[in-house]
């Protein structure tokens, strides 16, 4: 059979097989966006809180999980999250006990990653922007979540996009290590792929292909985001 049998939809070929990777992929990534986003914002308030306890527990958490390799990271949430849950759930009154499928564990082991990460990006942008801005809400009669939302939320927002937009790219990279656990991804079911059909060059030349789609696409959308928001700014 040629490449383009290969590549045909149906029972002969393996885009479907790829295409439901694709979709898988791109499910994860942006599941694992929002959570990752809002863990790390949260770090960055610990980190730049009164409170020594916050400020250690926050430097901890991003220390283990920007020090250790994201495969590790995923084999111990999955294993180790899997151990633990299966135990409470025993001790609740589950006989067979609750497990976690790959899809989750790779969200959660990722979430971990990237707010550690998004937490620096995040803690930057608050350090840019001046204390006077706060004291300004404060004088206008404004409470400090208000002052959060209305004056500080969109300027760190403006501030923070380009490094979260390079850590968003990451994501999509890290996405292939969830598939030695089992995940449906490109990455495994190319691999599957190149296997059974001996064409491994052509079956991870495509994934290659549909990463860099999904790398240009994000870029292009990060870039508008960008712009929209400088015009708000101007705007303003």
């Amino acid at each position: 059979m040629d490449a383009l049998g290969y590549l045909a939809f149906g029972d002969t070929g393996w885009s479907d097989e790829i295409a439901r990777g694709f979709v898988v992929t791109t499910t994860l990534a942006l599941a694992t966006l929002p959570i990752g986003l809002l863990m790390g914002f949260f770090l960055a308030l610990a980190k730049k809180s009164e409170e020594e306890t916050l400020r250690l527990a926050a430097d901890v958490y991003t220390t283990i999980f920007r020090g250790l390799p994201e495969l590790l990271t995923i084999f111990m949430v999955y294993f180790g999250l899997q151990i633990a849950i299966r135990q409470a759930s025993i001790a609740l009154g589950f006989e067979q006990g609750i497990e976690i499928n790959a899809f989750i564990a790779g969200m959660i082991a990722l979430a971990f990653v990237f707010s550690s990460y998004a937490s620096e990006v995040f803690l930057s942008a608050f350090r840019a922007i001046p204390a006077g801005q706060y004291e300004a809400g404060y004088a206008l009669g404004l409470t400090r979540w208000q002052t959060m939302r209305t004056i500080i939320a969109p300027q760190l927002i403006r501030i923070a996009l380009p490094g979260l937009g390079n850590l968003w790219l990451i994501l999509l990279k890290d996405t292939a290590l969830i598939s030695v656990i089992g995940l449906s991804d490109i990455m495994r079911q190319a691999g599957i792929a190149a296997r059974v059909t001996k064409e491994a060059f052509l079956f991870f030349s495509v994934a290659c292909l549909l990463y860099l789609v999904l790398a240009i696409l994000s870029s292009f959308v990060f870039a508008r985001i960008e712009r929209a928001a400088k015009r708000a700014e101007v705007g303003a």
